[in-house]
């Protein structure tokens, strides 16, 4: 049996939606709860994504956040896969110079065997946190060859994926498992599908990256709003037709919070706000609550900056955040957005997905 690799790519719209809709979830924690909590709440929405209609649902690679419980993005993906059928599961994404390519083979064939033709593999040239602990996850100080070597690392995951280094090759006789390799033994049947690679930017270098390799390429809209038409545009203009997609393909990332009333939604961005100011001024910590976000004096900088990251935040009730939403389909022209919902609840974010589902008709499992 022969599987078209666009037909594992291409979302699909429902509803009135102006494209397909999808889910990216950081395993927010929120402060007074804990990472079982979150990881319980990320399964609830899942199963609410996947009853919904929403296309795919990805987590992030992140570490050394305490407000963030994704740092092992496969074993959470392993969880979802337990307690879901029909959503594609997904890295939004696997930080490839975190790893060796050989491991990331391994960890997405087994997703695969586990959850055959839902599995994306995105992938990052970021460390996805700070240098101390980048340093500390690849036991090296040098950072910078990890980064310029990504599109090296890249060749040699896509070949352990397709076992097919070439004869003469170092790795030529070694073989990720579960993987093709299964197939050419005696007696072996293999899945016909592969996880799609996806490359993942927040510039233009992995935008130019996936337009020369013909890769789907998703942007991250919700934290550089300000690249995502040039990103766009480069990956269009480089992009060339491969084995994989005839087209281009991209989705963007957007922070998105739906919540009953008006007011709410504000009082939940601000606390949102409040830990992405903590997290850029070196205190990392969990979630705050809305109330503590209240009280916050925020200096005349930190005001600056909330005003400034919640400008690129769609949120308020849930028709006003379906038409920002189909506003920033129509400007960039994207394929696909990925909704995140950040919020020191998991009922809220929870409460948010079901809103803008409703809003748009999605269907009802």
């Amino acid at each position: 049996m022969t599987v078209d690799p666009s037909d594992d790519i291409r979302g699909e719209r429902h509803g009135s939606a102006p494209v397909p809709l999808s889910v990216l979830d950081l395993v927010t924690v929120g402060a007074g709860r804990t990472a079982t909590d979150a990881l319980k709440k990320s399964v609830d929405i899942a199963k609410l994504a996947e009853g919904r209609g929403y296309h795919r649902y990805w987590v992030a690679e992140h570490h050394s956040m305490p407000g963030v419980a994704s740092s092992s993005p496969a074993v959470i993906l392993a969880h979802l896969a337990a307690h879901t059928d029909r959503i594609r599961l997904g890295s939004g994404g696997v930080m490839l110079p975190n790893h060796a390519p050989l491991v990331i083979a391994e960890q997405f064939g087994t997703l695969e065997a586990m959850a055959p033709g839902r599995v994306d593999l995105g992938l990052g040239r970021a460390p996805g946190t700070d240098g101390a602990t980048a340093a500390a996850l690849r036991r090296t100080d040098r950072l910078n060859e990890g980064a310029d070597d990504f599109p090296q690392q890249l060749a040699e995951l896509t070949r352990f994926l397709d076992d097919d280094f070439p004869d003469g090759h170092p790795y030529s006789r070694i073989h990720a498992v579960p993987g093709p390799i299964q197939a050419t033994s005696p007696g072996g049947v293999q899945s016909p599908h592969r996880p799609p690679l996806w490359l993942l930017g927040s510039s233009g270098f992995s935008a130019r990256l996936a337009g020369v390799l013909g890769l789907p390429f998703a942007f991250a809209h919700h934290f550089s709003a300000q690249n995502t038409i040039p990103a766009l545009d480069l990956y269009r203009e480089s992009f060339k037709p491969s084995a994989v997609l005839d087209a281009p393909y991209a989705l963007i990332g957007v922070s998105a919070l739906a919540t009953d009333e008006e007011k709410e939604a504000r009082r939940q961005v601000l606390a949102a706000a409040l830990n992405m100011v903590r997290l850029r001024t070196g205190k990392p910590g969990l979630v705050p609550t809305p109330e503590e976000a209240e009280a916050y004096e925020f200096s005349d900088m930190e005001r600056e900056f909330v005003n400034s990251w919640n400008s690129n935040v769609i949120y308020g009730t849930a028709d006003q955040v379906r038409t920002g939403l189909d506003d920033l389909a129509k400007r960039t022209g994207a394929d696909e957005l990925m909704i995140t919902a950040n919020a020191h609840s998991g009922d809220v974010r929870l409460r948010s997905y079901e809103l803008i589902a409703d809003a748009y008709g999605l269907p009802r499992a």
